[in-house]
């Protein structure tokens, strides 16, 4: 790792690139671990399939999210497609059955958390200029629906995600993941 490289890099041995064994994943790992220090938070709000809300949980755990609100309709975490999307990622995620996306919204907020939804929505800024700095909460809404209004509302920021092809919105679990890690990325190239 150099200074302008701020990337950290397996030691890559003389010949082609091949898949890093179990102990080197978990150094490389640990190495991006160290250079995270923001939290990160999730909201669902009405978020209805269950296979969506494990992928988001895997996602979350992946990225080293350390709060998950359930609010709305959201499909709960225990739910067998949630467990077998998640993979048992589950336990490295804390849950929280929220009914009110506001109320959980102003829990996040009440931790220090800036609350960001993602959303194709008027007002809304591209994901890049989103302010993502810090600690942080993403909130997802519906499949169909997306955020409530009211989320909207008591939001800190809105943004979106922009899209150059033909469909008009992506899968929210996809959403959520592009989101999470635009947000380490931005604490990482600090």
């Amino acid at each position: 790792m150099t200074d302008q490289d701020p990337v950290p890099r397996p030691a890559a041995p003389a010949g082609p690139p091949r898949q890093l064994r179990p102990t080197e994943v978990k150094r490389l790992n640990r190495e991006w671990r160290r250079q995270t220090g923001a939290r990160l938070a999730l909201l669902l709000d009405s978020v209805g399939q269950p296979f969506n809300v494990g992928s988001i949980i895997r996602t979350a755990a992946a990225f080293g999210a350390e709060h998950m609100w359930l609010c709305g309709s959201t499909a709960p975490p225990g739910h067998p497609s949630a467990r077998k999307t998640a993979l048992g990622t589950e336990r490295l995620v804390t849950t929280e059955i929220e009914p009110s996306p506001v109320a959980a919204a102003k829990a996040a907020a009440t931790m220090g958390m800036r609350v960001v939804a993602v959303e194709l929505a008027s007002g809304a800024v591209p994901l890049a200029a989103a302010p993502l700095d810090g600690d942080v909460c993403l909130a997802v809404g519906n499949e169909d629906h997306g955020c409530s209004a009211a989320l909207l509302a008591v939001a800190d920021a809105v943004t979106y995600i922009p899209q150059t092809g033909r469909v008009g919105s992506l899968n929210v679990a996809v959403a959520a993941a592009i989101a999470m890690a635009e947000a380490r990325r931005r604490e990482w190239a600090r």
